[in-house]
């Protein structure tokens, strides 16, 4: 039986985080955006293929931990920029990339769904540390299997406020929008993982070795 939460509990709870932690969660979401931006343009986008793939994997942990409670300060998600899995984080998010590349030189569609297939990798990259590079693909694989749909209607829910935000030149994306999508999209990674775990798609050991104590069906550990 699915347990899962609505699309619109989740948004609902991503609004409720942000009111509760505004500063933080805009300021986070600006830095990202500031540091791509800088990396992109002084490097021509060389940077890109060894800065990009851990800021995107780092912000990605950074809201599911906002969405999950889990608080994380800023100069602590600066601090895992560069850490000892960068090898591994940098190499599952451009193998990602290289098989929505792939996928997309067929044509259009394939490279959307599986684009969404492979959307669950950065989360799993930061928040799984024992999971390898090219494993977290295969896991996100099988996390959204059957959920593509909801996961294309989840990004698409988010189209009328990412339109209007052109509007504003992009003010409205900073303050809202961005950081709220990614906030929406942290939970639905949990959602999607608590799932997969309970219904056998995915097991505590693949995801976290011999580090995860199980404790009433919810996820416990000295590494998360």
């Amino acid at each position: 039986m699915n347990t899962m939460k609505t699309r619109q509990e989740m948004k609902e709870h991503a609004r409720m985080i942000l009111r509760a932690n505004q500063g933080q969660i805009i300021g986070a979401y600006l830095i990202a955006l500031v540091i791509s931006m800088i990396v992109s343009g002084f490097t021509a986008g060389f940077g890109s293929f060894l800065v990009m793939p851990v800021l995107m994997v780092t912000m990605k942990g950074f809201f599911h931990a906002m969405y999950t409670g889990k608080a994380m300060r800023l100069e602590d998600a600066g601090r895992n920029l560069f850490d000892n899995r960068f090898l591994t984080k940098t190499g599952g998010y451009l193998w990602m990339s290289l098989l929505i590349g792939l996928w997309s030189c067929l044509f259009v569609i394939p490279g959307i769904v599986m684009g969404i297939a492979y959307s669950m990798t950065p989360y799993i990259l930061h928040d799984c540390p024992n999971v390898k590079a090219m494993d977290a693909v295969r896991i996100s694989r099988k996390m959204t299997r059957g959920y593509k749909m909801d996961l294309f209607v989840a990004s698409l829910s988010f189209l009328g406020w990412e339109l209007l935000s052109l509007f504003t030149f992009g003010i409205l994306e900073v303050i809202f929008v961005g950081p709220y999508r990614e906030l929406t999209f942290g939970g639905i990674y949990e959602e999607l993982k608590m799932e997969a775990l309970r219904n056998g798609t995915v097991t505590e050991n693949e995801l976290y070795g011999d580090d995860v104590i199980a404790v009433n069906g919810y996820i416990d550990s000295n590494k998360l």
